[in-house]
């Protein structure tokens, strides 16, 4: 007899479900066989209705299904009320029912049967394919009641959850990769559950699904982290406007000041975390070498919100705590509060909530959307104004008044000095008003550092820096922590410090460039060189890297590379390009020509001005102008006039300089100690003790000649 012809086939992407009855062999022994078929009969009845009503396909039949749905979703929205079922029949019937549940979203072969084959009993369509096995395996590692799928299949089936009534009932859960049997690479298996499941844990391996335990890079074990690191990384945006996304970011933000700031954890900083989205999510433990990461989403329907969490252990892949909020928009304070006690209390941490003001949702949202995406001026005054608005409608909000003391006191870097003294005054008012509502408020403390002098006001600025330094919580003001460091001597100190916060945040390119800056004062410029590099190349429009290492080129005398650095000044018309091109011209070619142009441009800026910043003293002695600078040095002030010709910016008329390991002919001179006295300095040194790292390095006694200076008077910087 002829064999009949297959069918036609097709592949397709469809998502895959396999479920069966738990320990259903023993169901039969214990109810007896008919009885069994009678409650068998009754639980396929249950399984077909739902799967009509769910749009799915019965591909085979045994003690469960193997079942074809068009979207993960609709696989999972069967699977739920399945379970929910199958408890009602357990109850009804007084016997004890369970059942797993696989689901997979791939590739399947849809091959159909022939008919004289489907007359003899065979199933009208086959499924084939490695998807129908993963599915199988999956199923393997459900326990009794748990419904468990494919990474694959959980984006898709979260993503369409979104706006259905039951979305804030069910609870999701990443449980890490397994190794399946019959399947080259790894396979990430995750969970669904209602919210009245029990806790969400990775499950144990089976015999064909071996659970991974994570290796740890290289770079992770030479540098293991001490303690819990956490990663908060920017939650999900499931909300029907992609424009809500600020709002996800925000609160995600919030997240990470609050569990930084209430307990001892150590919290990887938002630049960093917040660039692994979407499918890069898997990467951020081992790209930011963290041991717990905090993941979510938000959803937002006019003044209701959803918000779930759930936080992993990086190593064990285990998640250690989950949980969904159904709240009021009014209430995300609490909401942002409870997340962070539980991720402590998962972490054996003690935490301790900060105030929690009442403040309107649109001003909130004002509040979220006024963190600068850059320190532009104009980006800075456009913050400023609306955190204006934000305090002025919200007077209690103690972040609002932190947050715009901060960003004033930026901008205030950039301001004509003229200006400076009555948006110092504005900025200490906004400061202390921030203080007086949180005394921990950490914006408030930077902001207050940043509009002290650059020089004169050492005592006053150490205390502040301390301040800073012992405030608990994480936030940008702290990674200028070693960047204020350097302003005292205090090179070494400054590179530990920076190092430090650099680890916390290693993707921002801040701070890599107060890394670079902190590894060539303290005389590290090898290392400086290829994170300068880096910066250079991933953020072109950043110009102080390029700068920056034009000049670690020329201290390493690769004039090829400063020659390429050159080209590259040329297209940008940079500023402090054309500051830098005398020195390093002289520095390439110290030729009486060069020298010369070096020493008349000195002289003609201090006859211009009358005044002279510490940095051409120190360029100028690095030349070999040691007299010179000091002369100049006594023939002006060390300020700025108040003109147009002043520096602007952060390092404007800062120390740091005077003390670049690089560059120590000036400091090598008796006449440094006096200098120093001017500047203020001395008086520090002489009344703290905390003397500078050159103190033991000059060829003098630097305390006795600074004891010496200490009747020199302190000048006043002016503004």
């Amino acid at each position: 007899m002829p064999t009949p012809a297959p069918g036609p086939s097709s592949p397709a992407i469809r998502a895959l479900l396999l479920c069966d009855l738990v320990a259903s062999t023993h169901l039969v022994e214990r109810l007896g066989d008919a009885a069994a078929a009678e409650l068998m009969a009754r639980h396929d009845r249950i399984a077909r209705d739902l799967l009509a009503a769910h749009g799915g396909r019965e591909i085979d039949k045994s003690d469960g299904f193997l079942l074809l749905f068009e979207r993960p979703v609709e696989a999972v929205r069967f699977a739920l009320a399945y379970q929910a079922q199958l408890l009602e029949l357990g109850a009804q019937s007084r016997t004890s029912l369970a059942s797993r549940v696989g689901i997979h979203l791939g590739e399947v072969v849809l091959r159909e049967n022939a008919a004289a084959d489907v007359a003899r009993g065979a199933k009208p369509l086959e499924v084939e394919g490695l998807a129908k096995a993963i599915a199988a395996r999956v199923m393997s590692l459900a326990g009794q009641g748990r419904i468990l799928m494919t990474r694959t299949a959980y984006d898709f089936a979260r993503r369409g959850a979104v706006g259905h009534a039951d979305e804030a009932a069910l609870r999701w859960a990443v449980h890490g990769p397994y190794r399946m049997a019959g399947v080259d690479d790894p396979v990430e298996v995750c969970e669904v559950a209602t919210a009245g499941a029990d806790a969400l844990t990775p499950p144990p391996s089976a015999e064909k699904a071996q659970r991974v335990a994570q290796a740890a890079t290289s770079l992770t074990s030479a540098a293991p982290a001490a303690g819990p690191l956490l990663a908060v990384l920017a939650f999900d945006n499931l909300s029907n406007d992609p424009e809500m996304q600020f709002f996800s970011d925000g609160v995600s933000e919030e997240i990470i000041q609050r569990v930084s700031r209430g307990s001892q954890l150590k919290v990887i900083g938002r630049t960093s975390s917040f660039q692994f989205r979407g499918d890069r999510k898997a990467e951020a433990a081992n790209a930011l070498h963290c041991t717990h990461v905090l993941d979510g989403s938000i959803r937002r329907a006019a003044a209701r919100l959803r918000v779930s969490a759930h936080l992993m252990e990086a190593a064990s892949q285990t998640t250690l705590w989950s949980e969904r909020f159904e709240r009021g928009v009014e209430d995300i304070f609490a909401v942002q509060d409870e997340i962070s006690e539980n991720i402590a209390r998962a972490l054996d941490q003690a935490f301790a909530s900060a105030p929690a003001p009442t403040v309107e949702p649109a001003v909130y949202d004002l509040y979220l959307r006024s963190r600068p995406k850059g320190y532009a001026p104009d980006e800075l005054r456009t913050h400023v104004g609306v955190l204006e608005l934000v305090t002025t409608r919200a007077p209690q909000f103690a972040a609002a008044w932190g947050r715009l003391a901060y960003l004033r006191a930026f901008l205030r870097f950039y301001q004509p000095f003229a200006e400076r003294a009555a948006s110092a005054a504005q900025v200490n008012r906004e400061a202390e008003r921030a203080l007086s509502l949180d005394a921990q408020n950490l914006d408030a403390m930077a902001g207050q550092y940043f509009v002290i002098a650059p020089f004169g006001r050492f005592v006053e600025a150490d205390a502040a820096l301390v301040r800073l330094r012992r405030a608990p919580g994480t936030g940008d003001g702290q990674r200028y922590i070693g960047w204020g460091l350097r302003h005292f001597g205090w090179m070494r100190e400054a590179l530990t410090a920076t190092e430090q916060a650099f680890q916390l945040d290693v993707l921002d390119p801040m701070s890599a460039n107060l890394l670079a800056l902190a590894r060539m004062a303290a005389g590290h410029i090898a290392d400086a060189i290829p994170v300068f590099e880096e910066l250079v190349e991933r953020m072109p429009t950043m110009s102080f890297p390029v700068s920056s290492l034009l000049r670690a080129h020329a201290f390493q005398q690769d004039w090829a590379a400063v020659d390429r650095l050159l080209a590259l000044a040329e297209q940008r018309q940079l500023r402090e390009f054309q500051d830098g091109l005398p020195f390093i011209r002289a520095k390439r070619d110290p030729s009486p020509e060069h020298i010369g142009a070096w020493r008349e441009e000195l002289a003609a800026h201090v006859r211009k001005t009358g005044r002279v910043d510490v940095s051409r003293l120190v360029y100028a002695a690095h030349l070999g102008l040691v007299d010179e600078a000091y002369v100049a040095a006594d023939a002006a002030r060390l300020g700025p006039a108040g003109h147009a010709d002043d520096i602007m910016g952060p390092d404007g008329y800062r120390t740091a300089l005077l003390f670049q390991a690089s560059m120590p002919e000036l400091r090598n001179d008796r006449r440094f100690a006096p200098l120093c006295a001017r500047l203020g300095l001395v008086e520090f040194w002489l009344a703290s003790g905390k003397w500078p790292d050159c103190a033991s390095e000059v060829p003098y006694d630097f305390q006795r000649t600074c004891e010496q200076a200490r009747a020199v008077p302190k000048e006043d910087f002016g503004f």
